[in-house]
């Protein structure tokens, strides 16, 4: 969600490491506490396939960043998250990786209310999406469209005619 970006200061980059991430944001979010600024949205991961975070989620870089509901159910309109450590269900593998931070539940409390209040807040998580670069692919490495390598294979038959006897 790039407008996300407006409430930082101009300079500023939204990559906090993940104990930065549990510590000041997901910690204070399940206890209800204000963070500021507050640029990571609320969202309901599993309707979406990673590419239609864009615009829903806080995005810095190429990776998304959001508040989720902890849920069982990992199914999208276009396939399914596979928890790492699962065997691998039948599907197409692709290179998206989902991070789900989540609190700890910590037993023994003297007040069934506090128990719900705090069962309840301990349900969120806090998601980072990114897709996984492939075995040496570059950062800063573009792919040609289908026009670009055609005229460069056609470049490369130039100079192999220019170079023989064919002049």
């Amino acid at each position: 969600m790039g407008d996300n970006n407006v409430n930082l200061p101009p300079g500023f980059r939204f990559s906090p490491s993940d104990e930065e991430l549990v510590v000041h944001f997901l910690q204070r979010k399940a206890s209800l506490l204000p963070c500021h600024p507050n640029i990571i949205p609320d969202l309901d991961l599993y309707p979406y396939d990673p590419w239609d975070l864009d615009g829903k989620a806080m995005e810095e870089g190429k990776k998304w960043y959001f508040y989720s509901r902890r849920t069982q159910t990992r199914v999208t309109s276009s396939g399914f998250w596979n928890p790492i450590g699962e065997p691998d269900s039948e599907g197409i593998k692709t290179n998206w990786i989902l991070q789900e931070f989540s609190l700890c539940d910590h037993g023994g409390s003297s007040s069934s209310a506090r128990r719900k209040s705090r069962n309840d807040h301990s349900k969120w998580v806090l998601c980072r999406v990114y897709e996984h670069k492939s075995y040496g692919e570059e950062d800063d490495e573009q792919e040609l469209s289908c026009m670009d390598e055609l005229f460069l294979s056609l470049d490369d038959d130039y100079d192999e005619i220019c170079s023989s006897n064919y002049i």
